[in-house]
């Protein structure tokens, strides 16, 4: 049987993470079903060698230096030839018959590129891994409180607490903690984009498939189960959720131009400022709960401040 799905994954300093997410992949490599490839992106905790000494099996790119996400992965798709190449972070274990399961969605949705499994967290809750593109519309109606009124829509859009997570369904874009791609419609586009080095590789690659006439798929009958953010909350910290941020709005500013994301961003800021002004007094006279209310908002306000910066700034995020 020859291998369906070249595997890469991408590690950063996590070697026992590491560890379980290649025994997590051993018996669908064993049985012939995937190659596995391990990027190390300039560890220093001894993950290339751990992986030449206990998983001789798998074929092991180490890098001098942190290339990104996109990068690390497009590096395996440019030495394989498999019809599908699985892009997978280091802080996951792959279910047993996951993979199967994309691979028969695959088949059913010859329009589909990008399928993505359930992701499950440690304490067995669904993350919320798919989301609509960012869109003006969109951010103008969340901020105004209109998705509350029809379960149906904000079903529809996949927005956060109000979607659900056992239904199979086409969606605009999946995160890449487990994210598996068609090699033609991969070629065709020219995989991930070099320019989006650390987050929102996932967005970008969703929004050029959808350009090109592809499709992106969440398929809950597969889960993987997800650490959560591991490698990222390891480098950036406190400053994750900004830097994720950031890179989404350099994104709308490099696809859809500085201006729209400079409106997407005021939008936000105008949304979260209205109801911090709304919960001030009541923090200062009640606290508790419109306290931590209050905190989540200032902090949230931080976060698309981002999206001000002057438009080389914008452009130039990394």
């Amino acid at each position: 049987m020859s291998a369906q799905v070249a595997v890469a994954v991408v590690s950063t300093n996590l070697r026992e993470l590491l560890a379980r997410t290649l025994e997590s992949l051993r018996p669908d490599a064993e049985r012939g079903l995937i190659d596995v490839w391990v990027v190390d992106n300039a560890s220093t905790d001894g993950s290339p060698e751990m992986v030449r000494e206990r998983f001789g099996w798998v074929s092991l790119i180490a890098c001098e230096e942190n290339v990104g996400y996109g990068t690390a992965v497009n590096m395996v798709a440019e030495r394989t030839q498999t019809p599908w190449i699985a892009a997978a972070n280091e802080d996951i274990e792959v279910r047993p018959g996951a993979i199967e399961r994309l691979l028969e969605a695959a088949r059913d949705h010859p329009d589909v590129a990008l399928l993505a499994p359930r992701l499950e967290l440690p304490d067995g809750s669904t993350q919320h891994s798919v989301h609509p593109f960012p869109t003006l519309w969109l951010t103008a109606l969340f901020n105004l409180g209109l998705h509350r009124l029809s379960g149906r829509l904000a079903d529809h859009l996949c927005l956060e607490g109000f979607w659900d997570p056992t239904r199979a369904r086409g969606v605009d874009w999946a995160m890449a903690t487990f994210l598996l791609a068609r090699r033609s419609a991969w070629e065709q586009i020219g995989g991930f984009d070099r320019a989006q080095w650390m987050h929102a590789e996932d967005l970008d690659i969703a929004w050029r498939m959808r350009k090109s006439g592809w499709r992106t798929r969440y398929e809950p009958a597969a889960e993987v189960f997800h650490v959560g953010s591991a490698a990222s909350k390891k480098a950036f910290g406190d400053e994750l959720m900004t830097r994720f941020m950031a890179a989404s709005y350099g994104w709308q500013a490099r696809r859809r131009g500085p201006a729209v994301a400079r409106a997407i961003a005021l939008s936000n800021c105008v949304g979260v400022g209205v109801r911090l002004a709304a919960l001030e007094p009541l923090a200062r006279l009640r606290g508790g709960r419109f306290a931590e209310m209050r905190d989540g908002c200032r902090y949230w306000l931080g976060v698309h401040r981002t999206g001000l910066a002057p438009r080389g700034e914008l452009l130039s995020r990394r």
